[in-house]
């Protein structure tokens, strides 16, 4: 059954916004000094519709799957290791566990596509499309049959979820190549720019990587539009995160997006509903080649830039504590008059200089 993209409407609110920019100004400090923090509260306000928001249940979700393309090697590391960093992700060890686990962040992981079998578990969703997507130099990497069945399964599961906010986390041998191709097309940009080193390869192999990946780009010419390129080039993980993003964004959850593989599947969901990025945080800037480009595209500032290039989710697990403390801020830090404190006027004493 082709799916239905959900409606999602322009938050743009002038007098909330007004409300909030107003709240911040008045707070017990020179205007504009807690930077970046003042721009994500104001962000956080008007995904949730309140000058006094509150995140609630945050949900870490890691959506792993395989790729045909891996085979092909463009990546360090064997297709294997996917089914074993999910195991690792359930077993409490790899490092989004280990963060989601530090600041009280639900931990779901999704098969949408992995080339293994996994025992049934507390915090293990199967949602498996098959077992990795084609070789996309062969062919479509999924039919659109499979593309809007994984799209169904990401809208269908952040249903599921408790909380307000969405954190965004993959795994996937090969999956950065699909991002490349992905930045690529939907962007206009030369795959030489938009492709990087992924787990760890050498410079003549990313060289291989990259005309593995113009050669992929030239067998799949006729798909432009973003749901055709998420068929020809995705993979089941990224199509399954483009639904849960389109959902969360219809429940406007704030959406707390990680590292170049989650940033493609927002790359797609914004050309499908561009108010989308309306209720995206970006955590971080990694250090994969295209990230920053795909960032520049979508007028993105991230709150992190500290050359991770994990995936997982961990970025996004690492810059979370900033929203609560956004959150925070503009609920709790005083106001000028609350407390007694002059203002920076002619007429008074100047408002106190950072401690």
């Amino acid at each position: 059954m082709p799916f239905t993209l959900p409606v999602i409407d322009d938050i743009a609110q002038p007098e909330l916004a007004a409300r909030l920019q107003h709240r911040l100004d008045n707070k017990t400090k020179p205007v504009g000094s807690l930077g970046q923090i003042e721009r994500l509260a104001q962000r956080i306000g008007l995904i949730l519709g309140s000058e006094q928001p509150v995140l609630h249940d945050p949900q870490m979700v890691v959506f792993a799957g395989d790729h045909g393309l891996a085979a092909r090697g463009v990546s360090a590391y064997p297709s294997d290791v996917t089914w074993q960093m999910v195991e690792n992700f359930l077993a409490g060890g790899a490092a989004v566990s280990v963060l989601a686990r530090q600041h009280g962040i639900g931990l779901t992981v999704v098969d949408c596509g992995v080339r293994h079998d996994f025992a049934p578990r507390p915090g293990l969703l199967v949602r498996k499309i098959g077992a990795g997507t084609a070789d996309a130099l062969e062919g479509p990497a999924m039919s659109a049959a499979q593309r809007d069945q994984a799209l169904a399964n990401g809208a269908a599961l952040v249903q599921g979820l408790p909380g307000n906010a969405l954190l965004l986390g993959e795994m996937g041998i090969g999956n950065t190549s699909a991002a490349s191709l992905l930045l690529a097309r939907l962007v206009g940009l030369d795959i030489a720019d938009a492709t990087g080193a992924g787990t760890g390869l050498d410079a003549e192999a990313v060289q291989r990587k990259i005309g593995i990946l113009r050669q992929v780009l030239a067998r799949h010419a006729d798909a432009t539009e973003p749901l055709a390129a998420l068929a020809a080039l995705g993979g089941f993980e990224i199509a399954t995160l483009v639904g849960a993003v389109l959902q969360a964004a219809h429940e406007r959850r704030v959406i707390v997006v990680d590292g170049f593989i989650a940033t493609s599947a927002v790359l797609v969901a914004s050309q499908l509903r561009p108010a989308v990025l309306q209720r995206c945080v970006f955590a971080h800037r990694s250090g994969e080649r295209g990230h920053a480009l795909m960032l520049a595209h979508l007028k993105a500032e991230p709150l992190l830039d500290l050359g991770l290039r994990l995936g997982e989710g961990s970025g996004a697990a690492l810059a979370w504590p900033l929203l609560p403390s956004a959150c925070a801020i503009l609920r709790e830090m005083a106001s000028f008059e609350a407390a007694g404190v002059s203002r920076q006027d002619g007429a008074s004493a100047a408002a106190p200089a950072q401690a």
